[in-house]
């Protein structure tokens, strides 16, 4: 990699949701992709409590402890080893897929190499649009059947759904200071993890 590229500008969407929900990152080059898939957890709000795995070129990388099953299934390398620099001159797009059920495939299309001044030290949104699925509604088919259900006062299903949702969700909610937040604080120790969005003021 030129020395000259210090960060990479990425942007991330969840495939087969429409209208799309979408980030725009900017992420130090030299961080690994167990990093990434920290900052894709806060970019996105998840809550980082199911298996996850980046697909790349055929291969699958992820926490070898959490995905090595020892029953002879495709072998996974090691994500701590691989970083984001690793990648230039190479293929512009790969996957991170978050909750096996779910399958929340998340698209990572590599933009732009950038040299900034100073050297980046926490992951920056630019950019996004709309708010993330709740937890374990189901994958993308059954956050379409969610979001008519809490949209339709008269459907079966909306007051369990709206209570499940933590009262309220807002499927255009997005509030970049709230996710520029969560990014500095993404390695910290501890750090809490927003199961629902906040409620709007009254």
């Amino acid at each position: 990699m030129s020395q000259l590229y210090n960060a990479v500008r990425l942007h991330v969407s969840l495939a087969e949701v429409e209208p799309p929900i979408w980030r725009r990152l900017v992420v130090p080059a030299e961080w690994t992709l167990d990093k990434l898939h920290l900052v894709l957890q806060a970019g996105f709000s998840w809550t980082d409590s199911h298996l996850h795995e980046f697909r790349i070129g055929g291969l699958r990388y992820g926490d070898l402890d959490l995905l090595d099953d020892g029953y002879g299934g495709p072998r996974v390398f090691d994500y701590t080893e691989v970083r984001l620099a690793d990648f230039v001159g190479r293929d512009s797009a790969f996957t991170y897929l978050y909750d096996f059920g779910d399958d929340w495939h998340h698209v990572i299309r590599i933009e732009e190499w950038l040299s900034l001044d100073p050297v980046p030290r926490h992951a920056e949104c630019l950019e996004g649009a709309r708010a993330r699925p709740p937890e374990d509604v189901g994958g993308p088919w059954s956050y379409g059947d969610f979001l008519e259900a809490i949209r339709d006062q008269d459907h079966d299903d909306h007051e369990a759904n709206l209570r499940w949702a933590g009262g309220h969700f807002d499927p255009e909610w997005f509030d970049l200071d709230l996710i520029n937040k969560d990014l500095r604080n993404t390695f910290r120790a501890n750090v809490r993890r927003h199961l629902h969005q906040p409620k709007p003021r009254a």
